[in-house]
């Protein structure tokens, strides 16, 4: 459908999923079930379709990778440094949301698992995660 002679950036959209709980401030992470950074933690995310809108993106990937649905969703801010994928020129849309309750969770499609984590007590992020993460909890 489409023919470009030059290289275009792919597009994502992540989601940073913030849960109050027992006093305490919560961050969903999906464990990488594929390359690159497969067995790492990161942000539920993933590439968008050439027909779809932002957040119908994000909503999407949280739902496939994690089972969550019905966060309300703002927009953050866009990541699009140059070498952020090692696969290829990547640009992240990305949009946060919170919810009062540790929902359940279970990693699903290409997340090996989804996991709630104490925002003190983050494991190692993939990608750019950990500056999106900072980025998003100094706006919370």
């Amino acid at each position: 459908m489409y023919k470009y002679e030059y290289p275009r950036p792919a597009v994502t959209t992540d989601a940073v999923i913030f849960a109050n709980s027992d006093n305490k401030k919560y961050l969903l992470l999906i464990k990488r079930g594929r390359p690159p950074y497969e067995g790492l933690w990161a942000l539920p995310g993933g590439f968008l379709d050439i027909d779809e809108e932002l957040l119908d993106g994000v909503n999407r990937e949280l739902e496939e990778e994690t089972g969550l649905t019905g966060i309300e969703m703002k927009q953050l801010k866009a990541y699009g440094g140059v070498n952020r994928d090692p696969r290829h020129r990547t640009i992240s849309v990305v949009f946060y949301g919170t919810t009062d309750k540790l929902h359940e969770v279970k990693g699903m499609d290409d997340a090996a698992e989804a996991k709630w984590f104490p925002v003190e007590e983050l494991p190692p992020l993939a990608f750019d995660h950990a500056e999106i993460v900072e980025d998003a909890i100094s706006i919370k």
